[in-house]
This record gives C-alpha cells, structure tokens and sequence, in this order.
C-alpha cells in the first residue's frame, strides 16, 4: 500500500537515480515530502504571445509555432545548437548550449509546439535558451488546468533532466494514487469555523490550481495548517518546560532588595518596569525554572530590572551572572552596577578575556566558596573551570550575540539549571517573537524613564559635510560631546579602515589641537588602548569619539548629544537604530545625523526614511523585517525555524495571530489533546514534530 512515507524512488517516474537528485536537492525522500513540495508561483497557461508583440524585456513568456531548421554551431568553448522557431507573425531562436543532442533527435520539424521560457534579448533580436517545449497535441493532453506550477529548482536537477515539466509530471502521478496520502490534518469544527477547504482540495489546487479563487482558498488553507501546528509545538513546549523543569524557588523578597529600593533607587521606576519586575518576581517564586525574554527600547531601563532579578536571587542565599557580548557592554554594566550597589555589603566582580590569570583565580575561589555574589562578563564566564556555589539567576544581555551551545553552557553550571531571563534592546517584531520565542515568556518596557527627549534624527548628504562641522562645534562650545561612526563590514575590513582613517584626518583637519581633542576606537586595538580611549571620552578629556560599530552596545556617555553615523546607508535599520540610542541620555536635546552619498537604493532611502520619521524601536523592526525577511535578521545560524514550506511569517502575520489564538484555545480547552475532536491534532503532531527542525532551534 502507499503511504505518505513510501520512498520517492517507487513512484513512477524515479527510479533510484532520480531519488537520489531530488533527496540531495530538494530534501525530497518520501511521497509526502513531494506532495508537499509547493510551487512558488505560477504562469498562466492559457495566454500566448506571438512573437512581434514579445515584451522588450527578460520576463518568461508562452509561445506557440513551428521549428523549421536547426543547426550546430561551433563558439569558442563547445558548441551550441539552434533551432529557428516561426509562427505566423515573425521568427526567433531556441538555444540550447548543452544536453542537446537528445534533444535533437527528439524534435520535429514543421509540427506545432508549445514553448515556454525566458526571453533574451541582444542587439534588438530575441532568442529563448534551453526553453520548455511540448507538442501542441500532447499540451491539449497533459495541461488541463490554465495555471502552469513552476517550482523550485537547481543548476544539478536542470542538468540531470529534471525539468519543470519533468517535476509536474511527478506530482500527477501522486495525485492520481490518491488514497491515505490525502487524510485531513485539522478537525472538522476549525476547517467549519474558518471556512477553509479539506485538505484533498487544498493539496490538489496548490499543485494544479482551477482558478485564481481556489488557488488563494488552497494557499491559506495550507498555511493556516502550518502555522497553527508551529504555535501547538511552541506552546507546548513551553507548558512542558515549566512542568518539567524544576527551578529554585525564591520564596523571599530578601533584605538586599528591600535595602536597595527603599534607600539607593536612583530613580523613580516607571509603571513598566514595575509590571517587568513584578513578572519575574512570580516566576522566581513559583517553584518552576524562569525562561523569560526581556525585551526594551535603548535606554529604557534593563539593567535596573536586571538587578531588581538579581537581588532576589542574592536574597535567597543565591549567586547570579550577568553576561554580555562584548567586553565594553561588560565593563559598563559592571561600572553601572557597581555605583547602584555602593556602600552595600554584595560583592561583584568582572570576568573577561582581558582578566589577567592571578585576578582569575581570586574570582574562581570566591565564586566556590561563595563569598562572590554577582559575576558580570563576557564569553569567559561560559568556560569549564568558572564554577558557582549555587548559581540561581543567568542574565544574557543581546542574546542574539550567543550562540544556543553557549547559553547551555550555563546550564551545566548547576544540577537545576538557573533562572533564565534574557534582555535584548534590539527589538522583536511581535510575528516574529510569536515563532522564534514563542516558547519564552516575554515581558516588555513599552515606556521611557521621565524627562528623557526624543533624538532628532536628520538626514544629510556628503555635500553639506561643512554645515555638520559647524553644527558640532557648536555643540562641542555648549560643552557637549560627539561620536562619528564608521561602518566595519567584515568583507571590506581594509576598506573600512582607510574610511576611519581617511575621517580622522579630515577632522583633525577641522577640529585641531589644542581647542579640540579626538579619542578613536576600531577592532584594530588592543583592548587596553580601547579601554584607555574609552576612558578619556567618559571624562570629558576628549570631545569628538570616532569608532567603528565597536560602540555599537554598552557606551553610556549622558553628555554625548550627537551621533554622526557615515555611510549611514551601509548599515541595517537595527544597527542604525542602536547606535542612535548611544545618545539621549542625559537631559540635553540630542541628534542623530545620517551622514551618506547622494545615490542610493530605493531600500537604503527606506531605511533612511524610517529613521528619521520614527525613534520607535518596535516600528523600526517591523519595518526591518518587511525589508531584509526574517532569516537575515536573525542570522543564519538561527534561521532554520522559519523555513516554513508554504507560511512566510512576515507576509502572513495576520493569518500567523490567528492561528496562535486557535492553538492557545485548542490547549486552553484540551491541555491533553485527549478529547476525540482532537485526536487528529494530536496523530499530526506527532508526525509534524518528526518533520520540523523546530525542537533543537527554538530559543
């Protein structure tokens, strides 16, 4: 009997060879692989061209006529073949630059065939290379449905002959076996309540589609299906985690915290960040292993959360770490926390790769023996030989910069793992945090500490370069301070640095000694001179910061008022985003300048554009999303959840809501999946789960 899981190799049409190519190519292994292998567009069938109305461009076009001649000719490497192809309105060439010569002993003359292909245009006559050809009388045969599936492909299957035509011709074959390879996948009340079409119907206009209307019917049908079984498994797992996984239970508040809020609070708390520390509060007391992501604008007031959790954990009679990316963003959080616990009895230190080796061994000692309470660093903090007492609380700040490995690591500090809160200032766009963390509890700073001024954010071409020095310096004479950054693409290293350079001395030019000072950062430096340069620029000693995006987290200078970003269309909108946020935080009014050249793409004015119309960091990653999709965010490394077969999460955010309501009411109702409407959920789920790669990515 075929089944959904029958080896490709034994449909008809395969064979071994054929298995083989589409396995390595396409991850097609099984009858359902292929049946659920979708076009990604499609042409319509039913409208020819003829060929002295072609359009004057490269777009792929359907023709009907005859070959009258074909011949070899000899070039400079090989030899191609072309046939000359009429119809009744003018003539064109069908080239062939390999895999010819079957193709030749195949074709006749002076019969009707179909031709579908890309046109190519040189010096005012088309041709078609390697078209797609059929006899006019197998075409009326084969073709029954006026939309025409193009799907994916490679360099390989072309070469190995397997053509587009050769691909729809497979997936017939499926459909004509019917059977168990067509059983429904989503009860009959959700396919009743959102009207969608069963899944035999859906399958069968997704391949083959009748008309425009079940085409679109099909596709959301399938993507509802996709998208609803992704949320099941998130949720889900998250339900299995705090079942589970048990955590340490912070059952007291603790005096250090009681100390720290009524005496040594710098500020007043905002309503949002009292709603943050009041979630963490319940998670850590509720007996389960907290995993929450918190997610806040630049300069919204992390850190004092942070160690609000911190102290908790500290009250507890418990150690807590706190772990950033890079060395800068550790020694401000370390500088930071240090001035917030002063005159208080905790002990905290920092651990990077710069730590000299007597300095680690004191901190490995207090560590064990637990007289250290907080340790604050980089990657360092993950090797085998920093070991806690009882560590109890792990914060990752830009978790983004960690890789999954690396977070376990932290695990394995303890026989229960710690509690697990994650701070990230790069905004999640709310689709993307519903399938990337869906399997996290995340809270959210959606306020600003009081008194803080919204940047000004403009734009500014090359040419107006003398009207931004005399800007600074003018800033610079209210006492100001300013940072000009340059942008550091790893391909270009060298490149970038002659900009730096090349920058320097242009402003060195401008803004000479003695009246201005210049301190200048780029990865070129050893972590010393960084530290050193750093260190002036704090103190006031030097006016103008140039760096490269090694400022990008973790400097906080309250009198730096201006940003100057060049080249500011080489960066992504994230990135311009954080780097903004490197001012504004003192009570002066600040700006951001976009300093780029005068031709840019229509992208780069969008980014542009956006960043001067909004200082909003959840509008600016949607509008990153819509831009770059979701896998460039995030990094290849982490991008595999998303491959979806049919939803794309960005395109399809509403229908992705919809289906997160639906499985979180599915499970709200029947936790179990237990009752006999759900059993069908509960069949595919499994079967879903064995096909996704969605357990070892998620968060």
């Amino acid at each position: 009997m075929n089944s959904k899981q029958t080896s490709i190799e034994y449909l008809k049409g395969v064979g071994p060879e054929r298995a083989r190519i589409l396995k390595e190519e396409l991850k097609i292994a099984t009858f359902d692989d292929l049946l659920h292998f979708f076009p990604n567009r499609y042409i319509d069938r039913s409208q020819f061209h003829l060929i002295n109305e072609l359009p004057k461009n490269n777009s792929e076009v359907q023709i009907k006529g005859k070959i009258t001649g074909i011949e070899i000719l000899t070039q400079k490497k090989g030899k191609r073949m072309v046939a000359r192809f009429e119809d009744k309105y003018g003539k064109m060439d069908l080239i062939w630059f390999r895999g010819y010569k079957w193709i030749r002993e195949n074709l006749k003359l002076n019969q009707s065939y179909i031709i579908f292909g890309r046109l190519n245009w040189f010096k005012g006559y088309v041709s078609m290379p390697h078209p797609e050809m059929e006899l006019e009388i197998n075409f009326k045969k084969s073709i029954k449905k006026s939309f025409y599936p193009i799907y994916p492909s490679t360099e390989k299957l072309i070469r190995s002959g397997i053509s587009q035509k050769v691909i729809q011709k497979l997936v017939l074959n499926l459909i004509e076996i019917g059977g168990n390879l067509f059983s429904e996948t989503l009860p009959k009340y959700v396919l009743d309540f959102y009207k969608l079409l069963d899944k035999s119907d859906a399958l069968k206009e997704i391949h083959f589609p009748s008309s425009q209307k079940k085409l679109s019917r099909a596709q959301i049908r399938l993507k509802f299906e996709e998208l609803t079984y992704t949320q099941l498994q998130l949720i889900l797992k998250n339900q299995q985690r705090k079942r589970k996984i048990k955590g340490f239970l912070f059952s007291e508040i603790g005096s250090p915290l009681n100390n720290f809020y009524n005496h040594k609070l710098p500020y007043r708390l905002t309503s949002a960040q009292k709603r943050v520390i009041r979630e963490i509060r319940e998670d850590m007391g509720s007996g389960r292993q907290m995993n929450r992501l918190l997610q806040g604008d630049v300069g919204s007031g992390k850190t004092i959360v942070g160690l609000f959790a911190i102290l908790i954990a500290i009250g507890n009679n418990y150690q807590a770490c706190f772990v950033a990316p890079t060395e800068i963003l550790a020694q401000q959080h370390f500088a930071s926390l240090q001035v917030l616990l002063s005159d208080s009895p905790v002990k905290l230190n920092l651990l990077t790769g710069s730590t000299k080796l007597k300095d680690r061994k004191i901190i490995n000692q207090e560590l064990e023996n637990g007289t250290l309470s907080i340790l604050i660093g980089t990657h360092a903090i993950f090797e085998e030989n920093v070991r806690f007492k009882n560590l109890g609380l792990a914060i990752i700040d830009e978790q983004h910069r960690f890789g999954v490995a690396q977070r376990a690591k932290l695990w394995s500090k303890n026989s229960i793992p710690p509690h697990i809160l994650v701070m990230t200032a790069t905004p999640i766009p709310r689709t993307l945090a519903m399938s990337l963390y869906g399997d996290l509890d995340v809270s959210l700073i959606d306020e600003m500490p009081p008194g803080r001024k919204p940047i000004k954010t403009m734009h500014r071409f090359d040419n107006n370069r003398l009207k931004v020095f005399q800007f600074i310096k003018e800033k610079i004479d209210e006492g100001q301070q300013i940072y000009i950054v340059y942008p550091l693409i790893e391909e270009s290293e060298k490149l970038d640095f002659k900009d730096l350079m090349d920058g320097y001395d242009s402003l060195s030019r401008s803004f000479p000694i003695p009246k201005y000072q210049i301190s200048i950062v780029h990865g070129k430096m050893k972590a010393v001179d960084k530290a050193y340069e750093m260190k002036r620029f704090e103190e006031g000693k030097t006016q103008i910061m140039i760096a490269t995006t090694v400022i990008e987290v973790g400097v906080n200078i309250p009198n730096a008022s201006v940003m100057i970003i060049e080249s500011a269309e080489r960066f992504g909108l994230s990135q311009l985003h954080q780097l903004r946020g490197r001012v504004g935080r003192g009570n002066k009014q600040s700006f951001c300048i976009l300093m780029t050249g005068s031709n840019l793409s229509d992208d780069s004015k969008i980014r542009i554009q956006t960043m001067v119309k909004t200082n909003n960091g959840f509008e600016i990653a949607e509008a990153d999303l819509k831009l770059r999709g979701p896998g460039n965010i995030l990094g290849t490394q982490q991008s595999g959840i998303l491959r979806m077969k049919i939803a794309d999460i960005v395109k399809d955010s509403k229908l992705l809501k919809i289906a997160r309501e639906l499985a979180k009411e599915i499970l709200k109702k029947d936790p179990k999946l237990e009752n006999s409407e759900n059993q069908i959920i509960k069949r595919n789920l499994s079967n879903f789960q064995n096909e996704s790669n969605i357990w070892n990515l998620i968060s």
